[in-house]
């Protein structure tokens, strides 16, 4: 449905498809991660371990703007008899 000039569903497929990117690079920094923590490069591995942190807070936050899409998608909705 179109909500002032945008249309909602295909903004929420947009917010998972950015998702499903975050969730691919994360699952790389993990990797990135330990492999730097077996190869004794603790300042790199904690620097991975952290974008990590901050990629998850990214995708807690494209959960919670593609919620709020739902929440208010018939906020702004009338509908007239004609």
């Amino acid at each position: 449905m179109c909500e002032n000039g945008v249309n909602t569903a295909q903004m929420k497929m947009s917010i998972a498809m950015v998702d499903d990117a975050l969730a691919l690079s994360q699952a790389w920094l993990e990797q990135l991660h330990q492999l730097a923590d077996k190869g004794h490069s603790h300042a790199s591995s904690a620097e991975l371990a952290q974008a990590s942190v901050l990629l998850g807070e990214a995708r807690e936050k494209l959960v919670t703007a593609s919620g709020q899409l739902d929440a208010h998608a018939h906020d702004h909705v009338h509908v007239e008899l004609v």
